[in-house]
């Protein structure tokens, strides 16, 4: 008798039962709005804590490619940025924030306490907005008439499953469609800005993580869901534009 009960309250036990094994999620990452000051200005920078585990494809300007990544920020700079380290910049940054390890790096000129967010199943899109340079992909060159107004249009994505290098590689894709499908939507005419930048996250493939997802098209499982986050996130950025 254990604490009252008899050996008929006991379940039997059933020996030789296999264990399926299961994949388990990481937890849904979010971003942190953080306050620093440059030159006596009042800046602000998005932190994701990934922590190890996690595998980023991105088109940043600090940490770009393919490969292990344990944060990434999104940092506000004043319009007309004036140095040309960029990527030492935002190790700056992230040394002020005590940020260890690998590491991916955005900026933007747009005001980042305005970021927007959107979930799909598990998909978590933010985005920071600034539209005040914007125009098409495909454009007749121009020669700059000076400094730009604050743009960009910054996008981190997380996910909660492995994706291999293919399907990463073909969710910046689909996260840029719907991104454009965004700024139409919002009635703008544009493909976005010249400085637009894309970050994607997601867990790095073993044991607890299952095998790598192998496609991140717009109708794939979790491309489609990428696509509505992006969409979502991008859509109430743009209306929000002056």
């Amino acid at each position: 008798m254990i604490n009252g009960s008899t050996p008929t309250d006991v379940p039997p036990r059933h020996p030789g039962v296999p264990i399926r094994s299961v994949r388990i999620r990481l937890p849904r990452q979010r971003a942190e709005l953080l306050a620093r000051r440059e030159d006596g200005a009042e800046l602000h920078h998005l932190l994701w804590r990934l922590g190890p585990g996690w595998r980023v494809c991105s088109s940043a300007v600090l940490g770009g490619g393919i490969g292990p990544r344990e944060w990434i920020v999104n940092a506000q700079v004043p319009g007309g940025y004036p140095r040309m380290d960029p990527d030492r910049h935002l190790a700056e940054i992230a040394a002020a924030a005590r940020l260890t390890g690998p590491g991916a790096g955005l900026m933007t000129a747009a005001d980042v306490t305005a970021y927007t967010t959107a979930d799909d199943e598990g998909v978590h899109a933010t985005a920071t907005c600034g539209l005040g340079v914007r125009g098409w992909a495909a454009a007749p060159e121009e020669g700059t008439g000076g400094p730009p107004r604050p743009g960009t249009v910054n996008i981190v994505v997380t996910f909660p499953v492995p994706l291999s290098d293919a399907a990463l590689v073909n969710a910046v894709a689909t996260a840029t469609e719907a991104k454009v499908q965004a700024l139409l939507d919002a009635g703008l005419d544009c493909s976005g800005t010249p400085t637009d930048a894309v970050c994607l996250a997601a867990p790095e493939p073993g044991p607890g993580t299952g095998d790598a997802e192998p496609f991140a098209g717009p109708r794939s499982r979790w491309g489609a869901r990428l696509a509505r986050a992006v969409h979502a996130a991008v859509l109430e950025g743009a209306l929000r534009q002056p």
